[in-house]
């Protein structure tokens, strides 16, 4: 049973648009990959899908894979699904791969805090190098910088949220406001810098019973404070709190009891909630919180 708890009104008008949104309009994707860094020898690659007539400077959404930062790949099945799905609705997708900074080393409670700190900051930066290729790269890539939205699945999605609201923004490229973010069973190590200034549009997924990454305060992995991988995190929960105070638009979608697993599960079966809020928080930036709880 779905209960929203936050009912968001809208004009008539705007009800009738959103039906279109939901339907295919572009009939042919076309998908290449691109070497965006090369890092002591490794290379770092993006998918890139676009409409195979462009027509115009598309949104852009950069997609980044989870896997603990010691595994997962750029173009999982279910990724590449995504990235087709929401490209034949009018964005173009970027899926990166990114330094796995904690491959042979795990990211549970036997692993230093601060390696897990680093790991963060190791890929806010490889997401950095990949935005800058890609604008500069505009012929090439034709998207809208205006409309840059990052998205990202468990350490990718901790990856994207710390690069919007952690990093002190020297990896942003200059004068680029990013037009949101989609968080998949994410979390931040700190909620002090979101602020009036920093805050952009921001929707979160996450089950309640997430045993990794907490849905509200507790540490990561749940370990205790004797371990040495103790670090204590701000889940979606705790996130959409801090937007809530702000009075700036989030849409929270919780699933109670819902495992780790929801860091995947929205790509293919929350696919209109995230055409919803790309539409209406992101296109359109209208003012909304919604906030979403499935029994």
């Amino acid at each position: 049973m779905k209960s929203v708890f936050i009912i968001i009104f809208l004009f008539f008008g705007n009800l009738i648009h959103a039906q279109n949104i939901y339907f295919d309009s572009i009939s042919k994707v076309k998908k290449r990959t691109y070497k965006y860094k090369k890092i002591n020898g490794e290379k770092l690659k993006l998918d890139f899908y676009t409409p195979k007539k462009i027509r115009k400077n598309y949104p852009l959404i950069l997609y980044v894979h989870g896997g603990g930062f010691s595994g997962g790949k750029k173009d999982e099945n279910y990724i590449k699904d995504f990235a087709n799905y929401l490209t034949k609705r009018g964005y173009a997708v970027a899926s990166i791969s990114y330094r796995l900074s904690m491959k042979k080393k795990g990211f549970g409670c036997i692993t230093k805090a601060n390696d897990k700190i680093k790991a963060f900051k190791t890929a806010s930066e490889d997401i950095s190098f990949a935005l800058q290729y890609i604008l500069k790269k505009k012929r090439r890539f034709k998207i809208d910088r205006e409309k840059i939205i990052l998205a990202g699945s468990s350490a990718g999605a901790e990856a994207v949220l710390h690069f919007v609201y952690v990093n002190d923004g020297n990896w942003i490229p200059k004068n680029l406001k990013f037009a949101g973010i989609i968080s998949m069973a994410g979390a931040l190590i700190s909620l002090d810098k979101i602020n009036l200034k920093t805050v952009i549009p921001t929707q979160l997924f996450h089950g309640t019973s997430d045993k990794l990454v907490p849905f509200d305060v507790a540490p990561h992995h749940y370990c205790s404070k004797n371990d040495v991988g103790y670090l204590p995190l701000f889940g979606s929960k705790a996130i959409a709190n801090k937007l809530k105070s702000l009075k700036k638009s989030y849409y929270l979608y919780a699933v109670k009891n819902g495992d780790h697993s929801w860091n995947s599960i929205p790509m293919y079966q929350c696919q209109k909630e995230i055409l919803d809020f790309l539409y209406f928080d992101v296109l359109q930036q209208q003012y909304r919180q919604t906030e979403i709880i499935i029994d």
